[in-house]
C-alpha cells in the first residue's frame, strides 16, 4: 500500500526570521510516526532580513530561504517552483515568523498582507483538489488571507484574532495542546508557539494535526 505523501513548506531556519525549528522538526517526526512520508519545499528567494536569535537585532547579511530551509530538511528539499499538487496527498506549513515575513507580508501589513506567489499557488492547487492543508502557529494567517471563510486558530491574541476576522476567516480560541479542524474545507490548524507553550505541547499539537490531516485524506 502506498504511503501518504505530505508536502511541507518551510520559510527559512529560526523562529524569528524563518521556520520555527521545533514546529518544523516535530511535524516531520509526526508524519513518519503516523506512517506517511514528507517532501520539504521552500521558495528560492531572499529572506526579508536576518536576525540574531540571541539579542533579536538585525544582522548586516542576506540569506536565501531555500538554502536556510535545507538546514532543517538535511538537504532533501525542493524549490517551491517545482511543486505539483498531484504528487502529494496533503500540505502543511509550520510556523515561525518566516511565514509572516518570507512566505507573506503579514508581519508588516497585517490583514492587508500579500502572500508569496509560489505559496499561494501551492495552497490554491491543493485546495481546488480538495486535499487537506495544515498550518501551525502564525502560518494559519496565510490561509485566512487567501481562502474564503475558513475556520482556523491562532491561539488567543486579540490583535491576531481581529486580523483574521478582517480577512473574512473564522477564529476559534484554543489553549496549548488543542487544534481546530475545519472539516468542510479540510483545514487543520494549531496555535503552537503563538501561546506560551512547551516543546512537549508542540509535539502533541503537531502529532494531533498530522493525525487529522491523514484522516481527511480518506474523505
Amino acid at each position: 500500500m502506498r504511503k501518504k505523501s505530505i508536502a511541507v513548506i518551510l520559510s527559512g531556519c529560526g523562529n524569528q526570521d524563518g521556520s520555527e525549528i521545533h514546529e518544523a522538526t516535530l511535524t516531520l517526526l509526526a508524519i513518519h510516526t503516523n506512517g506517511a512520508e514528507y517532501q520539504c519545499y521552500a521558495p528560492n528567494i531572499l529572506q526579508h532580513h536576518v536576525l540574531n536569535h540571541i539579542n533579536g537585532k538585525e544582522m548586516n547579511e542576506q540569506r536565501n530561504v531555500l538554502i536556510e530551509s535545507a538546514r532543517i530538511a538535511r538537504g532533501r528539499i525542493l524549490d517551491l517552483a517545482d511543486f505539483q499538487a498531484t504528487s502529494h496527498d496533503a500540505l502543511v506549513i509550520p510556523g515561525g515568523f518566516g511565514a509572516a515575513k518570507n512566505l507573506s507580508s503579514y508581519a508588516f501589513d497585517g490583514s492587508d498582507c500579500t502572500v508569496n506567489e509560489g505559496v499561494q499557488k501551492a495552497i490554491f492547487n491543493m485546495f481546488e483538489q480538495k486535499k487537506p492543508i495544515g498550518a501551525l502557529c502564525i502560518a494559519p494567517m496565510i490561509l485566512a488571507r487567501i481562502l474564503d471563510h475558513v475556520m482556523i486558530t491562532i491561539g488567543q491574541s486579540p490583535t491576531a484574532i481581529s486580523n483574521i476576522e478582517a480577512m473574512n476567516a473564522c477564529h476559534t480560541t484554543t489553549i496549548a495542546g488543542e487544534i481546530v479542524v475545519d472539516k468542510e474545507h479540510k483545514i487543520v490548524t494549531a496555535p503552537c508557539y503563538m501561546l506560551d507553550s512547551r516543546v512537549d505541547q508542540i509535539s502533541e499539537e503537531s502529532n494531533r494535526l498530522i493525525k487529522e490531516i491523514l484522516l481527511l485524506t480518506r474523505d
